[in-house]
């Protein structure tokens, strides 16, 4: 009778085995691999490689066992930890957990398993022959992390420019709503569309998105009559401060200078000229500290109530302001304040000194706001 391996009597050999197969009769790279950069490459596209952060957190451990970084000679990459030992190096994950993720790790290609003919791992004394985990794959398949890894940085650079359109396409969105007094429909697609872009949105959506937008200011441009603004006539407008009440940025904190701009209008009318959804795309950062989205008016004068304490205002330098600017207005100046808190030396002295200002006619929050805005292009989560 002929003999027969054990082998014959196996399962057949899977997709998975194929892999392991292929993986290992691939060459070494010309140039040892360092085990900490194969990581972070593999951690960079582990979602193209099916993987979670636990899974890379055993590949960790078990790249700790590896003396030294370097991942060169394939007879010297097979690590052999007891399972006791590599959950002491995950704090104490448990055994059945860790074995769950070593499989995934072997099933993704990532690790080879070595099996000794008793099922321990271990390394003989004679011929140095190890029995465990073998690393190869890592340095093997190092170029191909490396593509993978490059992939997905395009792809979220991409998306994070899809996500900058839409945030400059919403501004125009406003301003087009503010000068066409366009129906409350325009202003409700505004806000789903603040809704839907909190999601983890892929490329394809984000298009969708920008073309819908397109459409939209299209449409509000053609209602209003204006012309879509080219570079031509972005070259033709003033460059005067009067004309176009640009914002000069200047390294002191001076608060007088910082409003030498500003046009001297009458601030007697108590109501601001500037829609609310105008204020939370220029003035983001009061809106933080709101605990539910702000819709109105007196909600908007609520919120920065409770701010102004936190900014060191006292009592009396709030009433002043509020006497001589309104109530709406001031509470706009405050939101405007906190934007550049960092930039004010005495919040109080600044209050003080725009309320002499609004008292003469010489204040107007109109530019404030549209400072504010130039130096905030993102949009307030609460539109």
């Amino acid at each position: 009778m002929d003999y027969v391996p054990l082998t014959s009597f196996r399962r057949p050999i899977d997709a998975v085995v194929m892999q392991h197969h292929s993986i290992a009769a691939t060459p070494m790279p010309a140039h040892a691999v360092n085990k900490w950069d194969a990581l972070r490459e593999i951690t960079t596209a582990r979602k193209r490689l099916g993987l979670t952060d636990r899974d890379l957190t055993v590949l960790q451990a078990l790249l700790s066992f590896h003396p030294g970084t370097a991942l060169d000679d394939p007879t010297k990459l097979v690590v052999f930890p007891s399972n006791r030992a590599i959950c002491e190096r995950l704090n104490g994950m448990p055994c059945s957990t860790m074995r769950r993720h070593l499989a995934r790790l072997i099933d993704s290609g990532l690790l080879l398993r070595r099996d000794s003919p008793n099922g321990k791992r271990y390394q003989r004394r004679i011929g140095n022959e190890a029995f465990g985990f073998d690393l190869s794959p890592l340095a093997r398949r190092f170029a191909e992390f490396a593509t993978l890894a490059e992939s997905v940085q395009a792809e979220a650079r991409q998306i994070a420019h899809l996500r900058e359109t839409i945030r400059l396409m919403r501004r125009d969105l406003l301003a087009l709503i503010e000068a066409t007094e366009a129906s409350p429909a325009a202003m409700t697609q505004i806000d789903q569309l603040a809704t839907i872009l909190r999601r983890q949105l892929e490329i394809p959506a984000l298009e969708q998105i920008i073309t819908r937008l397109k459409l939209l200011i299209d449409e509000l441009r053609h209602a209003a009559n204006i012309a879509p603004v080219t570079a031509a006539k972005t070259a033709e407008m003033g460059t005067t401060d009067s004309q176009n009440e640009q914002h000069q940025q200047r390294s002191n904190n001076n608060p007088i200078e910082s409003e030498k701009g500003c046009e001297q209008v009458d601030a007697a009318n108590a109501e601001p000229d500037l829609p609310l959804s105008l204020i939370a795309s220029a003035c983001p950062e009061v809106f933080g500290y709101a605990q539910h989205p702000v819709r109105h008016w007196h909600g908007f004068v609520d919120l920065v109530e409770k701010v102004r304490p936190m900014m060191g205002i006292a009592t009396q330098v709030w009433q002043d302001a509020k006497q001589v600017m309104g109530i709406e207005n001031a509470a706009v100046t405050l939101a405007a304040m906190l934007q550049r808190f960092g930039e004010i030396r005495s919040a109080g002295a600044y209050l003080r000194i725009l309320t002499a200002k609004a008292r003469d006619g010489g204040f107007s929050v109109r530019p404030m706001v549209m400072a504010a805005l130039r130096r905030e292009p993102g949009m307030s989560s609460q539109l």
